[in-house]
C-alpha cells in the first residue's frame, strides 16, 4: 500500500467514523438529494451539515453538483467499494495470520498425554 492509498484510507475511515456522516451517506446513496433537504432531518444547523457533507466530499464518498442555488449531493458507490475491497484485504490478511497460528498450535500440541504425577 503506497503512502497515498494510506492518505485515501484515513479520510474514508474517518468519514465513515460518524454516525451523522454515514447516515447522510446512505441516504445520497439511495439517490441524490439537496443538502438543505438533508439538513431538514437532522438537528443540527445547516452549516454543520455542511461540514458533514463536506468531509464526505473531501473522502470522496459523496460528489456534489451546483444546481441553481442548491447544492446537491450524491453517493460514490465505486467508493464504497473501495472500502468494501480495503476491509475484505485486511479480513484476509488476518484470516491468513489466524491460520498459521493455529497451525503453529496444532503443531506444538503433544502427541500423547502428559503423564501427571
Amino acid at each position: 500500500m503506497t503512502e497515498r492509498d494510506d492518505d485515501r484510507a484515513d479520510a474514508l475511515f474517518h468519514a465513515l467514523s460518524d454516525r451523522t456522516r454515514r447516515d447522510i451517506l446512505r441516504r445520497v446513496l439511495d439517490g441524490e438529494h439537496s443538502v438543505s433537504a438533508l439538513a431538514e432531518k437532522y438537528d443540527m444547523s445547516f452549516a454543520a451539515v455542511q461540514k458533514h457533507v463536506a468531509v464526505l466530499e473531501r473522502s470522496g464518498l459523496v460528489v456534489k453538483r451546483r444546481d441553481g442555488r442548491q447544492q446537491m449531493a450524491s453517493g460514490d458507490v465505486n467508493a464504497v467499494r473501495s472500502v468494501s475491497a480495503l476491509l475484505a484485504g485486511i479480513e484476509q490478511m488476518w484470516r491468513g495470520r489466524i491460520t498459521r497460528v493455529d497451525d503453529l498450535l496444532a503443531s506444538d500440541s503433544p502427541s500423547r498425554p502428559v503423564d501427571s504425577p
